[in-house]
């Protein structure tokens, strides 16, 4: 399919409020990305300085972070 979702790996730079993130990915770009339900549900703590695996919106914008590597 067209608009599946890309998997890329990350770093996250700073944590806002509601479970928001900015995390910057490989190639220098910074992305806005939102905790996925099964980490919030789960109470993974994801912490400035992680590495994550994220899905990105194919629609441009944001991200999911779905594994805290």
């Amino acid at each position: 399919m067209e608009n599946e979702a890309q998997e890329v790996q990350g770093t996250v730079e700073e944590a806002l409020p509601n479970t928001l993130f900015r995390v910057s990915l490989g190639g220098g770009e910074v992305i806005l990305a939102y905790l996925a339900g099964k980490m919030r549900l789960h109470r993974i703590k994801v912490l400035v300085g992680d590495k994550v695996l994220l899905k990105l919106d194919p629609y441009g914008g944001k991200g999911r972070i779905t594994r805290r590597l």
